[in-house]
């Protein structure tokens, strides 16, 4: 489905944040996005008035944002984490970031891929429940998030750029409750490499913060 996003017009757009591949769609891109263990042979390359991020920016910015752990580590939360950190904007319309793979379809733009969003990882045990949270957090900054596909999407944004005038509605009180609980788990890794520090982490916990940003939503 990204692909589609080759031939849209530009108007509308104030900024294009180009997740890992995603730079290949089209060449007016503002910002590329991308992990420390990203491909070399495919890093973009910048052109005039193109700027590349890497996790040297954004895992402070996640950070910000309450870490890894708590948002969920894929690249389409982080990229969205680090827009809210540094463009501060208005709407966040997502494409091509559903996350969604069927078995033995292809899934990628560029062929078949392996599916990271679901590895076995603490930080995505409910791709739903971290998109309620970016969801929540974005609207509290006076960001509305909306998802631009028309699959099937582990995104719970409203669809459709007509769905971004108006933040979403959500539960302020098991918002503010289930940030309360991050604050006293303490589950945040400065250097971004949560990996590292699975000893820390409870999966119960995780799971029981999950259900809260669910059901703030």
């Amino acid at each position: 489905m990204a692909v589609q996003a080759a031939d849209w017009p530009r108007d509308g757009f104030d900024q294009i944040v180009a997740i890992n591949n995603a730079h290949r769609i089209r060449p007016d891109w503002d910002f590329a996005i991308y992990p420390w263990d990203f491909p070399p042979e495919r890093h973009p390359v910048a052109g005039a008035g193109q700027r590349l991020v890497t996790e040297a920016e954004f895992v402070p910015a996640q950070n910000a944002f309450g870490g890894f752990v708590y948002a969920g580590a894929t690249m389409a939360y982080t990229a969205a984490y680090w827009a809210l950190a540094r463009l501060r904007p208005k709407v966040i319309a997502m494409f091509g970031c559903d996350m969604h793979y069927p078995a033995g379809e292809v899934t990628h733009f560029y062929g078949t891929g392996t599916p990271d969003p679901l590895r076995h990882d603490i930080s995505l045990r409910s791709l739903e429940a971290k998109s309620a949270r970016l969801m929540v957090l974005a609207a509290m900054q006076g960001c509305t998030m909306v998802n631009l596909s028309t699959g099937p999407s582990r995104l719970v944004f409203p669809r459709g750029l007509e769905r971004s005038a108006a933040l979403p509605d959500f539960d302020a009180a098991m918002a503010e409750a289930a940030l309360a609980r991050e604050a006293e788990l303490d589950y945040v890794t400065p250097s971004g490499r949560y990996w590292e520090e699975l000893d820390r982490f409870d999966p119960a916990e995780i799971d029981a913060l999950d259900a809260m940003w669910l059901a703030s939503v």
